[in-house]
């Protein structure tokens, strides 16, 4: 009776694990072996395709540019969408109109948001069109690096609604009595959001963050949708070189980057791990 308990949840776990390892382990371990040798004569060469890749301008420019914009995008989301989630949940009125509102943007495609985009960014667009009516020349926004800071507000647009979901439920799960009990003993607002709010938050931090860093390589669609596979150099990203790679076959280099990635990935996952545990 007692070994039966312990094989069922594996049964019900065995679906997901022999697709993962099918789909996921089995071909990356695949990838790793590739990164070793020569795609064109299955020669082992050592380390030579990980030192072209690291040596690579292109991939540098895509691995900074990648990292500038998480570094840019993940605080300022989780700043953002914290002050959207505390207001909405100080209003009981009309707190379901905003919440609703918020999330509009997850629910229009891509590739409707990119039009939008160009019809506002374009050199003959909105943004132009106001600027001329002021007196000012035109500008090419997604040719400059204003092509950046335009991604930027695209992400920040389209996820603020979604992370702002994710405070909500974590500061729904926060007991009403710890504010009265603090409320009581004189603090203030900032106070109880110091030390009741910020701590008891910290769970959720650690989740928004993850699904944020990992929502935030999706961005490539509409650089890739704007701006083809040679966007303005600001916002050529890691998918880009992935894409252009694929395109040439070239996938040694293809592989050898991938396994680079991932190890980064990792790098930086556990280093949030240890801030949430600090």
């Amino acid at each position: 009776m007692r070994r039966n308990k312990h094989i069922t949840p594996w049964l019900f776990l065995l679906p997901s694990l022999t697709g993962i390892t099918v789909f996921v382990l089995l071909p990356f371990i695949d990838v790793v072996r590739r990164s070793f040798y020569d795609a064109m004569n299955n020669n082992f060469v050592g380390l030579s395709n990980y030192r072209t890749v690291l040596t690579n301008s292109a991939f540098r420019q895509a691995i900074s540019n990648t990292a500038r914009f998480i570094l840019v995008c993940l605080p300022l989301l989780l700043f953002i969408s914290l002050v959207l989630a505390l207001l909405i949940h100080s209003r009981k009125k009309y707190r379901d109109f905003y919440k609703t509102s918020l999330l509009i943007p997850m629910a229009i495609p891509t590739a409707s948001m990119v039009i939008l985009w160009k019809l506002i960014f374009h050199e003959n667009g909105l943004m132009n069109g106001i600027i001329l009516q002021l007196g000012g020349d035109k500008t090419d926004f997604m040719n400059t690096d204003m092509a950046f800071s335009i991604l930027v507000f695209s992400y920040l647009w389209k996820n603020a609604g979604y992370d702002m979901i994710l405070w909500l439920t974590g500061l729904n799960g926060i007991d009403t009595s710890l504010y009265e009990a603090a409320g009581a003993d004189g603090a203030g607002a900032f106070q109880r959001f110091r030390y009741i709010t910020l701590p008891l938050l910290s769970p959720a931090l650690f989740m928004i963050g993850i699904l944020s860093f990992v929502n935030s390589f999706k961005v490539f669609r509409e650089a890739y949708l704007i701006s083809g596979n040679y966007p303005q150099e600001s916002i050529y990203m890691l998918q880009h070189i992935f894409n252009n790679w694929f395109a040439a076959l070239d996938i040694q280099k293809m592989c050898a980057a991938a396994v680079l990635s991932i190890f980064l990935f990792m790098a930086i996952i556990l280093l949030i791990l240890r801030f949430d545990k600090e």
